[in-house]
């Protein structure tokens, strides 16, 4: 089970991959990028994922690259890894060019992948939650598509770390909750699911969607809808969704416990239910 890279149509081991000095990504930030998980050696909503590059794509101008050409680079890494629970991780930037803050005439972009083992989370985190800090959120303006400019995140990944703590909350300047730094937010009251709407202001998250979809067929009601940070130490439950950190409940916030400060019954059965839709 080798963890490979892919550039531009080469595939070798992880370990050896390199890419240009002046690669626009690097330089920039001039790139967006996925991430695919697989279970049981399968790869879960592939086409959403797709869907969502090419919608990155499409709003930062990148050159376009066939959406078949992507797809079957993706099938042929993910089939000569053989890693059956894996992270495959998709970069697209706009390329190779000597260092111009404009975009370079007859860009040819850079396409790369890496596929390495899903570093999977302790099970207590999944049986007794996790405790989360709340942050300002000075990300851009654009948090919708998916780029590679981290840094706000990393930055607030790392507090959260120092702090003992799992993870962050975006807090905007007027106290809405937006989501964590690679996950989106929910919170449960009575029964009922609040999450923040598909504005410019979060990612549109593909567990997201497989989450409110779950819940149509379980007749449990969902509100899209902006929450102020107030609402979070109100909740009976909050969690995060991700494709890596899947349903992720939150019981701690701020070192103060959220509901009963135990798992609730609505992220344990909506986590379930995901397993179970990823191993069909």
């Amino acid at each position: 089970m080798p963890e490979l890279a892919y550039i531009n149509g080469d595939v070798m081991p992880i370990e050896n991959a390199m890419i240009p000095i002046e690669d626009r990504g690097n330089q920039f930030g001039d790139a967006v990028y996925e991430v695919i998980a697989s279970r049981n050696g399968r790869l879960f909503c592939m086409e959403e994922h797709l869907n969502r590059l090419e919608r990155s794509m499409r709003a930062l101008s990148l050159p376009v690259i066939p959406r078949d050409t992507i797809e079957q680079a993706i099938l042929n890494l993910f089939g000569q890894a053989q890693i059956p629970r894996a992270a495959l991780y998709i970069q697209i930037s706009r390329g190779v060019s000597p260092r111009n803050h404009g975009y370079p005439e007859n860009p040819c972009p850079m396409f790369i992948m890496t596929i390495r083992p899903v570093k999977d989370m302790p099970e207590s985190c999944r049986t007794e939650g996790v405790g989360v800090i709340t942050v300002p959120d000075t990300r851009w303006g654009r948090c919708d598509i998916k780029t590679v400019q981290l840094l706000p995140n990393i930055m607030a990944k790392q507090r959260a770390i120092e702090s003992g703590a799992a993870d962050a909350i975006f807090i905007s300047a007027d106290g809405i909750a937006r989501e964590g730094t690679s996950s989106n937010l929910f919170v449960v009251r009575n029964n009922r699911l609040i999450t923040h709407p598909l504005t410019p202001e979060i990612l549109r998250g593909i567990t997201r969607i497989v989450i409110l979809d779950l819940c149509k067929s379980l007749n449990i009601p969902v509100e899209e809808r902006r929450f102020h940070q107030r609402e979070l130490f109100l909740a009976d439950e909050v969690f995060f969704t991700g494709t890596i950190s899947e349903v992720l409940p939150i019981v701690r916030i701020d070192g103060k416990t959220v509901g009963n400060g135990r798992v609730g019954p609505i992220s344990s059965r909506l986590y379930q239910m995901l397993l179970k839709k990823m191993s069909d």
